[in-house]
């Protein structure tokens, strides 16, 4: 019979002030592989953290198996894992000391090795995650998806007795996602124990042997795969849909509006734009524009140039100055500020997301669109904090505007994130893999929603995505990197 190495019991553990995380009994013996499945907000996450000892409240509910350290003993891959490691490393950063004012930090290699000595068994896992090019790289200058790959390349090569893995497919190439499948299904051993955090059944992995439901902050049933693939409430729960708002808020009365562009030009043009970070070429001669009218999708494998694409059009990326780039009918360089530019664009992605940490109240969140700052900084006035409310009441979020940020769930965040974005109707919202961590109830809104502003206001739409069919139905002009290079059509 297979050891128990972690279980929980009656435990009641406190969140905030207004919720409490409630798992009656659950426990995972070695050679199991569980998936912890839920909505944005059900709970899994916290779960997770509970699992750890991380929840104070809880920790005396959480049992290990004889002689197991969670802190040696389980390894954890998530989107906060990675953004602890990146925080860490940039810390560390001495390159503005270095005779060549380069400093890699910690690279792929140093980071799955942890000290060891490289073996054929390192290279057999990065091979298999196509990380093999990529060793000697460091990790803050990887993509999203590089990176998840080298945290996921670690876990395999120091095999910890538990995997815990939150949404390891999200912010990953097609091609790269089957590498990733292919070697998860090669771990999930009965030598091995995994827990997966999963919103939607399609990421359900093939090697899953039980299923925990969460729903409120509850563990409410758990079995193996099959049985609770037919569970109603499983049912219920991959099927739920939030309904559309009947109108977008209106703009705020009197406030400024942009200048029209001038006859016949485009909102963004890039005419021979190349971008490298030491020798590594990302964009070479590109040219592309953006005319009135069009909704471009831009899409690609991990690591190909997009986000350097979206940073040298939205002020964030020095190398755009000296090339030829147009926005909103300006030369780069002729005088703008980059608030100038910042001012014309709305943008949700990652690493805003990340940006936004503890002491923000949700509303404050909002109203710090109008003034494209992380946090509020400067006094808002009663227009700015009715449309706040407005377009958080035309989300279906308007209950959360007092709450704190940082206690909200990932999906509601996005959310308040799509409001920051619009509540000043920018010429262009930026929805860089907006939907990344979302299940499929906030995905279906977030895309019907971007339908609703692309057909109602004037706002273009720029959006990013990895994954296949995963962009709104307003899309006219995609933009796709490719092998052989850029590709775009229209239609």
């Amino acid at each position: 019979m297979s050891q128990e190495i972690v279980y929980i019991e009656n435990a009641l553990s406190r969140v905030n002030a207004e919720a409490v995380l409630k798992i009656p009994q659950f426990s995972i013996r070695s050679g199991q592989h569980w998936c912890l499945f839920g909505g944005n907000g059900a709970g899994k996450s916290l779960c997770a953290r509970l699992l750890l000892k991380a929840l104070p409240s809880g920790a005396a509910h959480v049992h290990y198996a004889e002689g197991m350290d969670p802190a040696r003993d389980v390894l954890t891959v998530s989107f906060e894992e990675q953004q602890r490691l990146w925080t860490l490393d940039n810390r560390h950063d001495i390159s503005e000391y270095s005779s060549d004012a380069r400093d890699p930090g910690t690279t792929v290699a140093s980071l799955v090795l942890g000290g060891s000595a490289a073996d054929e068994r390192f290279h057999d896992i990065l091979r298999s995650l196509g990380l093999l090019e990529l060793q000697g790289r460091g990790i803050r200058f990887l993509s999203s998806g590089q990176c998840r790959k080298a945290m996921l390349a670690q876990a395999l090569y120091q095999r910890p007795r538990l995997l815990i893995l939150d949404e390891p497919l999200e912010s990953i190439d097609r091609e790269a996602q089957g590498h990733i499948t292919e070697a998860l299904a090669r771990w999930m051993s009965p030598q091995t124990s995994t827990l997966l955090l999963c919103r939607r059944e399609r990421d359900i992995l093939p090697g899953i042997t039980h299923l925990a439901l969460m729903d409120a902050l509850a563990m409410i049933a758990q079995g193996s795969i099959e049985s609770m693939r037919h569970d109603a409430r499983f049912v219920e729960i991959c099927q739920r849909r939030t309904a559309l708002p009947d109108t977008l808020p209106a703009p705020v009365p009197g406030r400024r509006r942009f200048a029209p562009l001038p006859e016949g030009a485009a909102l963004i043009s890039l005419r021979g734009v190349s971008a490298s970070y030491g020798e590594r070429r990302v964009l070479h001669e590109l040219s592309w524009s953006m005319k009135p009218g069009q909704h471009t999708l831009i899409e690609g494998p991990n690591g190909c140039g997009k986000s350097t694409l979206l940073s040298l059009i939205n002020g964030e990326n020095h190398m755009a100055y000296g090339q030829d780039i147009t926005l909103f009918g300006r030369r780069r360089g002729s005088g703008e500020t980059v608030w100038d530019i910042k001012a014309r664009f709305g943008v949700v992605s990652n690493e805003i997301h990340n940006r936004y940490v503890k002491g923000w109240r949700v509303l404050d969140v909002v109203v710090s669109g109008f003034f494209d700052s992380v946090g509020l900084y400067d006094d808002a006035g009663a227009g700015e904090q009715q449309a706040a409310r407005q377009w958080l009441q035309a989300l279906g979020i308007a209950d959360l505007a007092r709450r704190f940020y940082h206690t909200i769930s990932f999906g509601q965040q996005r959310l308040v994130l799509l409001a920051r974005a619009m509540v000043k109707y920018p010429s262009v919202l930026i929805l860089d893999e907006p939907c990344v961590g979302l299940d499929e109830q906030t995905r279906t809104l977030i895309l019907a929603i971007t339908d609703r502003i692309a057909a109602t206001t004037p706002t273009q739409i720029l959006f990013v995505s990895h994954t296949r069919g995963e962009a709104p139905a307003c899309i006219n002009q995609w933009l796709s990197f490719t092998a052989q290079g850029v590709v775009i059509r229209e239609g």
